[in-house]
This record gives structure tokens, C-alpha cells and sequence, in this order.
């Protein structure tokens, strides 16, 4: 749904043979990754093991312009990171890249996901004398990484064993003095891909393979669930004792999160909506006069629904593009205008037809009754809204913004055609638990769908509020 369920963050991080600019590469791949985090960013320079960093509040061009890029100075590793909070409030302490002092050496961390565990680890190392900056489950990982590194030779073997206690969701790039270290979890929750700088310059680790096309890096392969990839002077190398266990990357990566033009275990995003809208129109038929898509994630699946359907697709909204998901609503009256402000239609394409609106969810099911209305507003005769996933009833645990079961309105309302009524739509249809496992055709792995489904690849806590370590610690 447009602007309502989030993604923790997106990672970068490049190595290079030669000290060169690698701030400017990093800028570019979290500008590629900002659509996974748009609440703060940062970048971590490594000059001959100085660490030298700059985080901020704010979108990537916010937080740097061409001065702070500079002061950064040239190095041969470095890493970054966008943000949007699912543990830990939206402050200054919780800005990405952590950078760690450490009397191994320094350290710097980027995460994707969400550990499960991460309030026990915290609490056992609070009681040892462990003190806090954050309160973010990327720092507990910090710790667990750094506390092994004392009794371990080096960072690949320390983060090896830290990943027996850690459970969760968790694509991380580290950087120590010397190499850049990449690592997903067991079951691959989320994505994590390595590519290769151009004239063998050195290598590139992202979230997504869209932030390779950037820097203009060749997409070499993704990052095993549980692999750990180190890269150094010596080259490349693999550690697979976490590998084999059964994956279950997030679907919902395809649906909505991930970028349209990334390719994610071999299966193309673009293509995966698309064949999702393709199922919705065999599941879901409806004689209607025009097909349009919610911006942006909507778009896709829109157009596999026309082409199946063969019912013509229009351009049902514009969204303006310089409204992003930290919009100030300058008054309480004026919030139920927000969406007009974000995304308006076009009432050349909807006026007097019978419309199939597609989008990739409902949350709560304010936002879908404020979208169906404005087409209602427009002049279309009928609105028929079409869902590219099932219906959310349970909450995520890996790294997804989606709410607790009291918020979800497919928990509060079980009966789909009144669910229809409370949006204000003519009729909807989701999408089934059966499809949405099959849009990604060709994917090299196995899938999470437990927020539709209620089945995780792993245990999950009965209770797991997203501000748990700002409520525990009050």
C-alpha cells in the first residue's frame, strides 16, 4: 500500500585494489537503495584502518552534498547504510553505520532485518557491565561480534560464531581495518547480493542488485542464506558452516520492497509483480472498463492484470515524486488530505468507468478508503480493488514494519465483502497464500510468508513490540 508498510534499511559496501574516492560510489548505491530507508543514512570511510564517517536525519541528498562526500576523503573500503526504523525510534543514536572502538580495532556494521533474541543478548550483556548508545538491534550484533573477537583470531571468525546466538533476520556488511565482510542470516530473510567493480577494481556488496547498476558493477551472485563472504588483499573468500539450513527469504521483498528493476536469487522483481497481477485476474475476474495501478508497487502487478484480463490499462494516478514518507502534516485537519497531497488521479483515464484499482496490500484500510474515494471523486462509476498479496494476519518479525494483529484489518473485519464496504470499494479480491508463492518464478530459494500465513522458517516470540528496548528500559 502506497506509503504505509516500511522496510527496515539497505546496505552497501564497496573494497577497492586502489585508495580512491569510495565515498562517491557508497553515495551513489544508498541513492539506488533509498526507496528501503528514508529516515536517516550514513557512510563509513576506511583511510589505511582511520575510520572517518558522517550520519545524519534525512534522505541521502539531505544528509551529504558535495562538501561532506569530501571531508570524507579517499579510502579502499567503505560502507553505508539507509534506514527505516522497525527497532528503535527514528533518533541521531540510532544512525547506521554503527562504528565500534575496540582494542582488536575498529569496526563498522550495517544491518537489514531484525533479530528475534536481540532483548535477552542485550540484557545478558547489560548485566556483564555492557553499556548502550543505541536502541536498535544492530549494536546487540555489534556486541556479540565484538565479544567473540577476544577470544577469536580474526573478525570472520568471531561474526561466525556470533551467528550460533544470533537469531533473526540479519544481512549485514562489516568493515574492520584491513577487509569487508558480508554475512546473511541461515534463512536468508533478506537479500544480499556481491558484484564486481569494472577493469577488476575491487567489489561491491548491496542489498539489491539495482545499486550495482549505479556504480556500474557487474552482478557476479547472491550471498548464501547463512554464507559469510570475506574480501581482502588475499581476494575473496567463502565461509559456508551456517549454509543448508532451509531459507525462507521474505516474499514480500517481491511485492512490494525491493526495486522493480533488482534481480533477487534469480528472479526478476518487475517480472515477479507482474505475474502476480496475471493471478489476480484468474483468481479474481471482474467485467470493468480500465485497469490502474497504485504508484509505485501497484504499477507492475496492474499491468500483469490487464494483460491477462485483457481489460486495458490506464494511468490511474500521478504521484509527486518530492512528497517522500517523511511528509510534516502541518495540522491534525488537514491529515485526511495527505494522500491528495502524495497521489492524485487522472480523471481523463477513470470518469465514467468501471475501474480495477491494483495495489499491493491493506494495513489498517485507512489509506485504501482514502485512494478508492479520490477515484470515486474523479468520476469513476465503479471501483473494484484488486490486492497483490493475501490478507496480513499476523505481524512480521524479520525487518518488515507490518503492524500487531489489533491494527491489521484483515484480523478486525474476517469477511472480505465487508472489508470491501469499509474501504469504500464495489468489490475485492486478494490475492491467494497458494499464488503468491509461485510470482517468483525461477527463485533459487524457499520464502517467508508467515504475516500471511502464520508460518515462520523459524520459532517466533509470542509478543515482540517494535519500541521494545524504549519501553523495557523506562
Amino acid at each position: 500500500m502506497f506509503g504505509s508498510i516500511h522496510e527496515e534499511c539497505g546496505v552497501f559496501g564497496i573494497y577497492t585494489k586502489e585508495t580512491c574516492d569510495v565515498a562517491g560510489p557508497v553515495y551513489l548505491g544508498l541513492y539506488a537503495l533509498q526507496h528501503r530507508g528514508q529516515e536517516s543514512c550514513g557512510i563509513v570511510v576506511n583511510d589505511r584502518g582511520v575510520f572517518n564517517y558522517h550520519k545524519g536525519i534525512g534522505l541521502v541528498n539531505e544528509v551529504f552534498d558535495a562538501e561532506r562526500l569530501e571531508k570524507l576523503g579517499k579510502g579502499r573500503i567503505a560502507v553505508g547504510h539507509v534506514r527505516y526504523s522497525t527497532t528503535g525510534k527514528p533518533t541521531p543514536h540510532n544512525t547506521q553505520p554503527l562504528v565500534v572502538r575496540h582494542i582488536k580495532g575498529p569496526m563498522a556494521i550495517a544491518h537489514n532485518g531484525n533479530l528475534i533474541n536481540a532483548l535477552e543478548l542485550r540484557e545478558g550483556y547489560e548485566l556483564k557491565g555492557g553499556i548502550f548508545h543505541s536502541t536498535n538491534d544492530s549494536e546487540v550484533i555489534s556486541y556479540t561480534v565484538t565479544e567473540e573477537r577476544l577470544t577469536e583470531g580474526s573478525i570472520q571468525k568471531a561474526l561466525e560464531k556470533a551467528m550460533y546466538k544470533l537469531k533473526g533476520a540479519y544481512s549485514l556488511v562489516i568493515m574492520s581495518p584491513q577487509k569487508l565482510v558480508a554475512a546473511r542470516d541461515p534463512q536468508g530473510f533478506r537479500p544480499l547480493s556481491l558484484g564486481k567493480l569494472p577493469d577488476d577494481a575491487g567489489y561491491v556488496v548491496a542489498s539489491e542488485t539495482c545499486a550495482f547498476d549505479s556504480v556500474g558493477a557487474e552482478f557476479v551472485r547472491d550471498i548464501l542464506p547463512g554464507e559469510i563472504v570475506v574480501i581482502d588483499d588475499n581476494g575473496i573468500e567463502s565461509i559456508k558452516t551456517h549454509c543448508g539450513q532451509k531459507s525462507g527469504l521474505c516474499v514480500f521483498e517481491y511485492i512490494y520492497l525491493a526495486r522493480p528493476d533488482s534481480v533477487i536469487e534469480g528472479a526478476g522483481v518487475h517480472g515477479a509483480r507482474v505475474n502476480a497481477g496475471k493471478f489476480l485476474a484468474q483468481e479474481h475476474p471482474v467485467d470493468a472498463d480500465i485497469v490502474v495501478g497504485v504508484p509505485d508497487s501497484g504499477l507492475d502487478a496492474a499491468i500483469g492484470y490487464a494483460m491477462e484480463s485483457g481489460i486495458p490499462y490506464g494511468m490511474g494516478f500521478v504521484r509527486n515524486r518530492y512528497v517522500g514518507r517523511t511528509f510534516i502534516q502541518p495540522a491534525q485537519g488537514m491529515r485526511e488530505n495527505s494522500v491528495k497531497i502524495k497521489l492524485n488521479p487522472v480523471a481523463e483515464t477513470v470518469k465514467g468507468k468501471r475501474v480495477i484499482m491494483i495495489d499491493d496490500s491493506i494495513v489498517r484500510g485507512t489509506t485504501s478508503r482514502r485512494v478508492v474515494n479520490l477515484l470515486r471523486e474523479a468520476g469513476a462509476k465503479e471501483v473494484h480493488v484488486r490486492i497483490s498479496s493475501p490478507p496480513f494476519i499476523n505481524p512480521c518479525y524479520f525487518g518488515t514494519d507490518i503492524d500487531a494483529k489489533d491494527k491489521l484489518i484483515a484480523c478486525r473485519i474476517t469477511d472480505i465483502n465487508e472489508i470491501a464496504k469499509a474501504i469504500n470499494a464495489d468489490s475485492l479480491g486478494y490475492l491467494s497464500q497458494e499464488n503468491v508463492l509461485k510470482i517468483a518464478e525461477g527463485a533459487k530459494c524457499d520464502f517467508c510468508a508467515g504475516c500471511f500465513t502464520g508460518k515462520y522458517p523459524i520459532e517466533v516470540p509470542e509478543e515482540m513490540p517494535k519500541d521494545r528496548f524504549e519501553s523495557k528500559l523506562q
